[in-house]
C-alpha cells in the first residue's frame, strides 16, 4: 500500500489511480483473455459457473465450451491482429438458455472476449435501430451547437431509457457546464450547473478519449476479480465494456443518489469537447447494440459540432484576414501608423473580441473604448521591453502588484508587439467577467480517513453551491489568437519593409544633401573670395542670395520631414485669410522671379478661409515650382480659386503629358527614386509634394492629381471654416 501523509494528498494522487487495470469486472458478464495463439491467459472468477468448466492457464479456447459463433469471432480477431491490437467485434450468443452479447477486441497482444448478459430480447433491441436512424437524421438538420445538444439529450434518453441525460460542455480550465438536459419530472434540474475539472482526473480523460462509452449497470455491484498468471502484467482493460470502476467514482455516484450511470464522450479534433452523462435512480442495463447506436449518435454529434465550430472559426479568421488587408491598404496610403490603427479601431476590437484598445508607438498614445489616457499610459509602461510578440494577461494576479488597484474592470489584456524598437504595440483589453457560478456542490475534494488510512474523497453534497468569481477575464481562445497572430505578422512585415525603405532613402538623402549643399557652399566661398578682391559686388550678392535660399529650402524640407516623422507635427497657426489676395500676390512674386515663364490666375470671387497662410504659400510654391520645371515653357501656368460648397478649391494647371501610372501611385510618397538626382529638380530631394500633402491634411483637406488633356492638374481642397477638433 502506498504510504501517503495528509500533506501528500492532492489531486495528483487521484490522477495516479490505475483505473485502466482494476483487476476486476462488473458482475453482469464474464471476461476471458487469450494469448495470440488463443490459449487462456486470464479470466474472471465467475466464468466457470457460466461455462460449466474449470478454467486453467494455457487452456485452448475450444476447450472452454464456448458457443460456435464466439469461437468463429475469436478466429476472425486472431486473423485481424495488427501490432497486437484489433477493433471490437460483436455477435449474439446463447449460453445456458440465456442470451449474451459477445464482444471481442485485442489490445497489447491480448485477445479479450467479454460475454455481457442481455436483459432484453433480440426483437426488442432491433426496433431501436430505427429509432437511432431517425435520431441521427434529426441531428444532422440542426444549425447551432445549442440546438444539437438539446436534440442529443432528448434522443439519447429516448434510446436508452435513463431518468436523466445531461450534455456537458468543457471549458478552457476543464470544468464542465451542463448546457442541455432531458430528465424525469421527479428529478431536480441540473441545467446550468458547473462541475469542477477534478471530477474527471487526467487518466479518466484519457480513457474517455480511447473508449468513448462506459456503462455502470448497477452502482451497488460487487466487483468480480480477474485471475491470471502472477508473472504477467496486469490486464489492461482500457477497451473492455465490463471494466470495473474506481471506488472513488462509485462513492461519487452514491453521493448523488445515482444507481446506474452511462457516459458517452463527445470528441472533437482529438480532444474531449464534451460529454453526454446518463443517470438512473435504479439499476439499469442498456444492451450493447443500443449503446453502440448511442455511441454512433454521439460520433455524428461530435462531427456536426466540429463542422459548425470549424465553419464559425473559418468565418472569424476570414474576417480577420480581410481586416488585415484593409489595414495594410490604409497603411500604404497613410504615413501615420497610429492614425491608421485608429481608423480601424472598432473593427480591430470586434475581431479580437476586446472591450477597449490601446495603440502606441514612439510615445504616441491612442485609445479606443472605455479606457482613459492616464490609465493607458500606466498599462503600456507595465509591458516589459522583452515581452513576447503575442502575450496575454487573463486575471488580476497576472498584473504587477502596483497596478492591480488601478486597472479597474480591464483585467484581461492581449499584447500585440509589432515594433519592439519603437515600443509599437496594440493592446486589446477585456473586462472582468463576474460569474455567479452554480457549482454542483462545493468543488473541492476533501481528505477523509477510511479502512486504508487517509485518502481523497469525492464531494459528499451535490446541492447547488454558489460562488462569485471575480478578477478574471475570459481568456482569448485559439481562433482569436490565430487572428491576432495574422494581424501582428502583417503589420510587423509591413513596418519592417517600410523601415528598410526609409533607411535606404535616409542614406540616399544624406549622400544627396552632402552633394547638393556642397554646390551652394562653394558658390558662397567663391563669392567671398571675389568680395575680398572688391569686384562685381552686385552679381556676387545675387549669387550669395540664390545659394543661401537653396540651402534654406533643402534644410527646411529636412526639418519639416523630421517634425512629421517625430510626431511633433508642422505646428499650423490658422488665421482668417483672403485666399484670393494670397494667390494673386504669390503668382506676382513667382512671375517676377521667373520672367521666362508665363503665369495667370483664374479667380471667380473672393474666398475667405481659416488657414496657416505661410504653410499654404509653401504648398502653392511647391506646386508652381513643379509646374514650371516639368511643364511646357511655351504654355502658361494657371492658378485657379473657387468656392465648392463649404470648401475652397485651389488648382494649379500646366501643359504636359500625363504622369506615368507607376509614379502617380507614389506621387505623394517621400524619397521617390524619380525625384532624386533629377536634372530638372536640382533644388529638391523628393520631399516637396509629401510635405505639401501633410500641410493640406493638417488643415483636414485633400490634395489630388489628375490629367485633363493637355494639362496636368493638381487640386487642393480646403475647408473654409476651421476644423473643430483642432481649432
Amino acid at each position: 500500500m502506498t504510504d501517503w501523509t495528509r500533506e501528500d494528498l492532492t489531486l495528483a494522487n487521484c490522477a495516479d489511480e490505475p483505473i485502466h487495470i482494476p483487476g476486476s469486472i462488473q458482475p453482469h458478464g464474464i471476461l476471458l483473455a487469450f494469448d495470440p495463439a488463443l490459449t487462456l491467459a486470464a479470466w474472471s472468477a465467475n466464468c466457470g459457473a457460466l461455462l460449466g468448466c474449470v478454467p486453467a492457464l494455457g487452456m485452448a479456447a475450444a476447450a472452454l465450451r464456448l458457443p460456435d459463433p464466439a469461437l468463429e469471432l475469436l478466429s476472425d480477431i486472431q486473423a485481424d491482429l495488427h501490432g497486437g491490437a484489433a477493433m471490437p467485434m460483436a455477435v449474439e450468443v446463447t449460453i445456458g438458455g440465456q442470451e449474451y452479447d459477445c464482444i471481442i477486441h485485442a489490445h497489447e497482444g491480448r485477445i479479450v472476449a467479454e460475454f455481457e448478459h442481455r436483459v432484453q430480447a433480440s426483437d426488442v433491441v432491433a426496433s431501436f435501430a430505427l429509432k437511432a436512424h431517425s435520431a441521427i437524421e434529426r441531428l444532422k438538420r440542426q444549425q447551432s451547437v445549442e440546438a444539437l445538444l438539446n436534440i442529443a439529450v432528448t434522443q439519447v434518453r429516448s434510446l436508452t431509457g435513463f431518468d436523466r441525460v445531461m450534455a456537458y460542455r468543457f471549458r478552457h480550465d476543464d470544468s464542465g457546464d451542463v448546457v442541455a438536459e432531458a430528465r424525469s419530472e421527479a428529478l431536480e434540474p441540473f441545467l446550468g450547473r458547473r462541475y469542477p475539472a477534478s471530477d474527471i482526473p487526467a487518466q479518466a480523460r484519457r480513457l474517455y478519449l480511447i473508449n468513448t462509452l462506459r456503462l455502470i449497470a448497477d452502482v451497488g455491484y460487487t466487483p468480480v476479480p480477474v485471475f491470471g498468471r502472477e508473472s504477467d502484467a496486469a490486464l489492461d482493460m482500457s477497451h473492455a465494456v465490463l471494466r470495473s470502476v474506481s471506488p472513488i467514482h462509485i462513492e461519487y455516484l452514491h453521493n448523488t443518489g445515482v444507481a446506474a450511470s452511462m457516459s458517452i464522450s463527445i470528441v472533437c479534433n482529438g480532444r474531449l469537447w464534451g460529454m453526454l452523462a446518463c443517470h438512473h435512480m435504479r439499476p439499469h442495463q442498456v444492451p450493447y447494440s443500443i449503446r453502440m447506436a448511442a455511441d454512433v449518435f454521439a460520433q455524428v454529434l461530435a462531427s456536426t459540432v466540429q463542422t459548425l465550430e470549424s465553419r464559425a472559426e473559418a468565418g472569424a479568421i476570414e474576417r480577420g484576414a480581410e481586416l488585415g488587408s484593409q489595414l495594410l491598404e490604409t497603411l500604404s496610403q497613410e504615413d501615420d501608423l497610429m492614425r491608421a490603427l485608429e481608423q480601424h479601431a472598432p473593427a480591430l476590437a470586434a475581431v479580437l473580441e476586446a472591450d477597449a484598445l490601446i495603440m502606441t508607438q514612439h510615445g504616441d498614445l491612442r485609445c479606443h473604448g472605455e479606457v482613459g489616457s492616464e490609465l493607458a499610459s500606466q498599462i503600456v509602461a507595465s509591458v516589459p521591453d522583452h515581452a513576447q510578440a503575442l502575450s496575454q494577461r487573463n486575471c488580476l494576479d497576472d498584473w504587477p502588484p502596483a497596478l492591480r488597484a488601478q486597472v479597474g474592470k480591464c483585467v484581461g489584456m492581449l499584447v500585440l508587439s509589432f515594433d519592439p524598437a519603437s515600443r509599437g504595440m496594440l493592446l486589446a483589453l477585456r473586462r472582468e467577467q463576474i460569474e455567479a457560478v452554480r457549482w454542483a456542490g462545493p468543488p473541492d475534494k476533501v481528505v477523509a480517513t477510511g479502512p486504508n488510512g487517509p485518502r481523497l474523497t469525492p464531494r459528499g453534497s451535490f446541492a447547488e453551491w454558489r460562488e462569485t468569481v471575480r478578477g478574471r477575464a475570459e481568456p482569448w481562445d485559439a481562433t482569436a489568437l490565430t487572428i491576432a497572430g495574422q494581424l501582428l505578422s502583417k503589420v510587423s512585415r509591413f513596418l519592417a519593409a517600410r523601415n528598410a525603405e526609409i533607411e535606404r532613402a535616409r542614406m540616399e538623402l544624406m549622400a544627396m544633401l552632402g552633394h547638393d549643399l556642397r554646390d551652394p557652399l562653394q558658390a558662397i566661398n567663391m563669392a567671398g573670395a571675389l568680395l575680398e578682391r572688391g569686384s562685381q559686388s552686385e552679381l556676387i550678392g545675387r549669387r550669395i542670395q540664390s545659394s543661401s535660399n537653396r540651402m534654406e529650402r533643402l534644410i527646411g524640407h529636412v526639418l519639416d520631414m523630421s517634425r512629421i516623422n517625430g510626431g511633433i507635427g508642422l505646428g499650423l497657426e490658422r488665421r482668417p485669410t483672403a485666399l484670393d489676395q494670397l494667390v494673386r500676390e504669390l503668382v506676382e512674386e513667382t512671375a517676377a522671379a521667373h520672367p521666362a515663364s508665363m503665369f495667370r490666375t483664374d479667380i471667380a470671387e473672393p474666398v475667405m478661409a481659416v488657414v496657416d497662410s505661410d504653410r499654404l504659400v509653401q504648398v502653392l510654391s511647391n506646386l508652381l515650382s513643379n509646374a514650371r520645371q516639368h511643364g511646357d515653357p511655351a504654355a502658361p501656368i494657371t492658378v485657379g480659386l473657387a468656392r465648392a460648397g463649404d470648401d475652397a478649391l485651389l488648382t494649379v494647371r500646366n501643359h504636359g503629358p500625363a504622369i506615368a501610372p507607376a509614379l502617380a501611385a507614389r506621387l505623394f510618397d517621400p524619397f521617390k527614386h524619380t525625384s532624386l538626382n533629377k536634372s530638372k529638380n536640382r533644388g529638391g530631394v523628393g520631399l516637396g509634394l509629401y510635405i505639401a500633402q501633410q500641410i493640406v491634411l493638417g488643415h483636414q483637406g485633400s490634395m489630388t492629381y489628375h490629367h485633363a488633356e493637355p494639362e496636368v492638374v493638381f487640386t487642393v481642397r480646403l475647408p473654409c471654416a476651421p476644423p473643430a477638433a483642432t481649432a
